[in-house]
């Protein structure tokens, strides 16, 4: 058994309530709309659809404001990305530079080591400690070359350069 109340039913079916306003004159919407009548649509109406304007205000008003917004970021959005660029740049030239910072620290302690002094030394400066022998070997050339060739020897079919052919004619001219 329950407690709820039954509903109550409308007699007459639905019905519309008459507006208050007054009505103007040739206003069709309000003239038709009394209670109870039907209203049919017409055959031209149905055959032919109505389209709306294809570019309605609030569309335009909304590209408008998208085009807006994107103008006005792009300027800030550029100076971000270059920013972030330019910050790759610097951290990659901070590594760089401590890469280079632990090779001269490494160079230095290095030189302080006295081993390596010594062999560099002997290396650069051809130094030898007392009881070593030192044995210097000459640059031979190649095994074709004669040692006995002087150096002021012109070979007769070598090309002469052409201030010496122009010096050679006009020495031969002079006589």
């Amino acid at each position: 058994m329950s407690t709820a109340r039954p509903r109550r039913g409308r007699s007459g079916g639905t019905r519309r309530r008459a507006s208050s306003r007054p009505v103007r004159a040739g206003s069709r919407g309000s003239a038709d709309s009394r209670p109870g009548r039907r209203t049919t649509r017409s055959a031209a109406r149905s055959t032919t659809p109505r389209r709306g304007p294809r570019f309605t205000g609030r569309a335009v008003m909304l590209g408008a404001l998208v085009l807006l917004l994107a103008l006005t970021l792009a300027g800030p959005l550029r100076q971000y990305v270059a920013g972030r660029q330019e910050l790759a740049e610097l951290a990659a030239e901070h590594d760089e530079l401590t890469r280079r910072a632990a090779d001269l620290q490494a160079q230095l302690d290095r030189q302080s080591d006295p081993a390596y002094i010594a062999q560099q030394a002997r290396e650069r400066l051809t130094y030898v400690l007392p009881g070593d022998r030192l044995v210097i070997v000459g640059d031979a050339g190649d095994p074709g070359d004669s040692a006995s060739a002087p150096s002021d020897a012109v070979d007769p079919e070598a090309p002469v350069p052409w201030y010496e052919g122009l010096l050679g004619s006009v020495a031969a001219a002079d006589g």
